[in-house]
């Protein structure tokens, strides 16, 4: 996302199925396929909520005609747990969701096009207690099918939803191993003080 950003520079290395992501003869446009990203504060596209989900799969023609785009945006829904709530209004703008909704529904166009790996930037930060729920819901369920990521500060939701947990500081991996053994059993004493609420 920062390729074209002039000044950027990455340092480190980070691989997918032992693929170096940065290395030149990498199709960014595949990586974008089979990693999805879904952004601290809901982003549907200004398109109705049946375009949202679609929007996708067109890119990447997965589907050969509207039969199938309909039951890719479906399934998508319903894996989004937000078929029930939208399939009589698929029509309707997706920026006329509440905010857990359009986070639901970005999470359904990030799914559409059956990534491998789901990139989750504080996907609960901007949500009252009953969206998170909903949100954290559908990460537990969606983890069986999707490897996901997320970035969150929020210590009770880190210790709800992950399996395993990485504790980075300024930018410095400081500790990872499973959640249970960094919450109950931390190794670095800054992971300990951050864990306790001593700073951050």
């Amino acid at each position: 996302m920062n390729d074209l950003i002039p000044g950027a520079r990455v340092t480190g290395e980070i691989t997918l199925d032992g693929e170096d992501i940065y290395a030149p003869s990498l199709d960014v446009v595949l990586l974008r396929a089979r990693v999805g990203m879904v952004f601290q504060k809901p982003n549907p596209f200004p398109k109705s909520i049946y375009e949202n989900v679609a929007y996708g799969p067109r890119i990447h023609g997965l589907a050969n005609n509207k039969a199938e785009m309909d039951g890719i945006v479906e399934q998508s829904l319903r894996h989004a747990a937000l078929w029930d709530e939208v399939k009589d209004r698929l029509d309707a703008p997706g920026t006329g969701l509440s905010g857990g909704q359009q986070q639901r529904l970005c999470i359904a166009r990030t799914i559409a096009v059956s990534p491998e790996v789901i990139l989750m930037d504080e996907p609960c930060s901007a949500l009252d207690p009953i969206a998170t729920g909903k949100v954290e819901d559908l990460i537990a369920s969606l983890k069986q099918d999707y490897a996901i990521v997320i970035v969150t500060h929020s210590m009770a939701q880190a210790r709800r939803v992950s399996d395993r947990t990485a504790f980075f500081h300024l930018g410095d991996l400081v500790e990872e191993g499973t959640t249970s053994q960094i919450f109950d059993a931390p190794q670095h004493q800054q992971t300990k003080d951050y864990i306790t609420g001593r700073y951050g």
